[in-house]
């Protein structure tokens, strides 16, 4: 061991105390933006689709019909019986105080009655413009809707501004619920790990400062539209910043605690640690931000926006890692790990724990890939394909809006009483905007399959009912454009409504001269998924060949990188199979939003990576003393302890996603979580190993280490060289 004869000066202390009060400082002012990021969400459908989108287009087209851009929000009331003449009454006085609420101005429907004299529907058209405000305006819907009600008669608001009403209530508590629960998990691994009482809180500190300051870079970028914020993108970028600041944090603690065994002084301690950490932190954080912002390749405005949403959290968790953590563990030294306090040896005296006693498990996992490492890598990628050929089992096209949600909530309960006694699509139709002259034929090409009624668009004022005879109503045209109405046979967020937006679109398009548009909430759902099914073919290709770059350049080989990312594409394909068995057969999840392989793709293989680079750059460091073989051994035991830990981190805080009651959110935290497991103690564990040593010193090609290294020895066998 070496033993450090210099002391430093007294003012050593005053660069990391500094640091550590400028970190404070910045982060006592940014955490008031995390309780304020609700204010720029936007959470409905049409936000996040492009200008290009037909539905975009339709709904530009239909703002020359209103004032304001608007969301139906439909009322049900329902009595199982059949309705009484009370309640007929009770709902008339009922819409006319709904009207008068600020958010509605009169423009509510004539109440419909079902035609088993069981339920009441009527539409009212909410103000769009203002997400919060909207919320605000649905709430006081369902609190007018279901006061004082007669006995027995059940009133729901639903349709798509009842969906959104239920969106904001679940995200309203996102803040407290995930930070709780993430915090909570990662201070037990921590403390689990470290098995010090000071240590993770210095981590949780680094964390959270990190955390407040990326929620300040992205509220100011999305009050000024620089991006698109959902409640999805908040909860993954809170997850992401805790998950990613713990993973580098291990890595530099673990690295410290190594150097603190071999010398007095902490600050020598950390300089050692920082320069070997620094490479692989900073390619580590590289790759997941690249990989993030190959989202900007996306169609849709929310993909866009969760791409440098979530790469600031990975940017604010670098520099955190990099300065702040460094300074407050040189301040604390060895305190930090009390009380089993890594010593150096100062004197014949001193009590240094051995490599076997910190690694020992490691170090018998590391011999038994030594001892066979082909058998090792055929078997783990045979186990690994055979989840991959599960992969028919995920699908991904679509669901239905009102299974988004993983409880009941009031939007799908008065779907489901609204479809039970009307047809599925009503208060939803889907609007086409076509040429006046044109309208008949539009309104004859639009009774496809999937459609149960088609209306003219009349120009009635709001609030105002209708004549008895519909003949004496004009249609309302603006600018030679009219609105036509087609009402969908299923519920308008059903993947059967979704289909029949192609074949309505497709009718309506052969229409001469109509130039029609087909919009409205069906129309826009179908546009999501069918970007998010492009984006798929496009930015996946892109994130591989991201990653390829950043691994050449950080292992000066070419070999080595399309060997990791294959590995890593392998167990994502395994992902994906075993998950689409347990969400279709375990959990009854029958299939998925487009977007969810999409996102898991980028989090796994960009995370997932990490601990590649993690272990490889460790074996590159040892093989330029040792040798491939004997580096490749040396390198696993030594990283074995901390990547797992780093994974399990990363897996935990994934999996706090599942306490957000959303199907979108559960199944991106089971994937991610599992998937971060499956690298972390199968691919980086013995399938990475396992072919580094099988293929030798080639796999540094065609760098200067696969030239520098000698040809393997006789006496350089796996299974002899882990000790030497």
């Amino acid at each position: 061991m070496e033993v450090d004869k210099q002391r430093r000066p007294r003012w050593r202390w005053v660069l990391p105390t500094l640091m550590v009060l400028a970190w404070l400082v910045f982060g006592g002012f940014s955490s008031q933006f995390q309780s304020r990021l609700a204010e720029v969400q936007k959470n409905d459908n049409a936000s996040f689709l492009p200008a290009s989108a037909e539905s975009t287009e339709a709904t530009n087209l239909q703002a020359a019909f209103s004032d304001k851009r608007v969301l139906p929000a439909v009322l049900v009331f329902e009595r199982p019986a059949g309705l009484t003449m009370t309640d007929q009454n009770a709902l008339q006085e009922r819409l006319v105080q709904l009207a008068a609420l600020p958010g509605v101005n009169g423009q509510i429907t004539p109440p419909d009655l079902a035609k088993d004299g069981k339920a009441v529907q009527a539409v009212a058209a909410l103000d769009a413009q203002d997400g919060a405000k909207l919320a605000r305006t649905i709430a006081e819907l369902r609190e007018v809707v279901g006061k004082s009600l007669p006995a027995g008669l059940n009133a729901y608001v639903t349709g798509p501004a009842g969906l959104l009403g239920d969106l904001a209530d679940i995200f309203k508590g996102i803040d407290e619920l995930l930070l709780g629960v993430t915090a909570a998990v990662v201070a037990l691994i921590l403390v689990v790990v470290y098995r010090s009482p000071l240590l993770p809180i210095l981590v949780l500190a680094s964390a959270g400062l990190a955390l407040a300051s990326s929620t300040f870079v992205v509220y100011e970028l999305a009050a000024n539209e620089v991006l698109t914020l959902s409640g999805s993108s908040q909860g993954i970028l809170f997850i992401l910043v805790f998950g990613a600041a713990t993973d580098y944090a291990l890595l530099l603690v673990a690295r410290y605690r190594e150097e603190l065994r071999r010398h007095a002084s902490p600050y020598v301690a950390m300089g050692k640690a920082y320069r070997a950490s620094f490479e692989p932190i900073l390619a580590s954080a590289g790759t997941v931000v690249l990989g993030l912002m190959c989202l900007l390749l996306s169609e849709l405005n929310s993909n866009r926006g969760l791409g440098p949403v979530a790469a600031t959290g990975i940017v604010m968790s670098l520099l955190a890692s990099l300065t702040f953590l460094p300074a407050v563990l040189v301040i604390f030294g060895r305190v930090a790990f009390w009380p089993f306090w890594p010593m150096a040896v100062t004197g014949k005296h001193a009590k240094v724990p051995s490599d076997v006693e910190q690694h020992g498990s490691w170090a018998r996992v590391a011999a038994a890939v030594g001892q066979r490492p082909r058998l090792t890598w055929v078997l783990t990628a045979l186990v690994l394909l055979g989840g991959a050929a599960l992969l028919p089992q995920f699908t991904s096209a679509g669901t239905s809006q009102t299974d988004l949600f993983l409880t009941k909530v009031e939007s799908v309960t008065g779907q489901e009483a609204l479809s039970a006694h009307f047809p599925g699509g009503i208060g939803s139709p889907a609007a086409i905007i076509a040429n006046a002259q044109a309208a008949p034929a539009v309104m004859a090409a639009a009774r496809v399959p999937g459609i149960a009624d088609v209306t003219m668009g009349f120009d009635v004022p709001p609030g105002a009912p209708p004549p008895a005879d519909v003949s004496q109503l004009k249609p309302k045209v603006v600018n030679g454009k009219v609105q036509i109405f087609a009402t969908f046979s299923a519920p308008a967020d059903s993947p059967q409504s979704v289909a029949a937006v192609k074949t309505l679109r497709e009718a309506v398009h052969g229409v001469p001269g109509a130039e029609a548009k087909v919009g409205g909430f069906t129309a826009l759902q179908y546009d999501v998924q069918e970007a998010s099914s492009r984006d798929r073919w496009v930015i996946i290709p892109a994130v591989l060949v991201v990653i390829v770059i950043v691994l050449a350049l950080l292992l000066r080989s070419l070999l080595a990188p399309l060997l990791l990312t294959a590995t890593v594409v392998l167990s994502f394909a395994a992902t994906l199979g075993v998950s689409g068995l347990i969400f279709e057969h375990l959990l009854g999840w029958g299939g998925a939003d487009p977007s969810v392989p999409l996102f898991a793709f980028v989090f796994l293989v960009a995370l997932g990576i990490d601990y590649n680079i993690f272990l490889m750059t460790r074996v590159r460091e040892e093989a330029v003393k040792h040798g491939t073989v004997t580096g490749t051994l040396r390198g696993l035991t030594v990283t074995g302890g901390v990547i797992t830990s780093a994974g399990v981190v990363l897996a935990a805080t994934f999996a706090a996603l599942a306490v957000l009651p959303l199907l979108f959110l559960a199944q991106l935290a089971f994937l991610v979580a599992f998937g971060v497991l499956l690298d972390t103690l199968v691919v980086r564990s013995l399938l990475v190993p396992a072919l580094t040593i099988d293929i030798g010193r080639a796999v540094w090609w065609p760098g200067r280490l696969w030239k520098a290294e000698p040809p393997r020895r006789a006496d350089d066998e796996p299974g002899n060289c882990l000790g030497s």
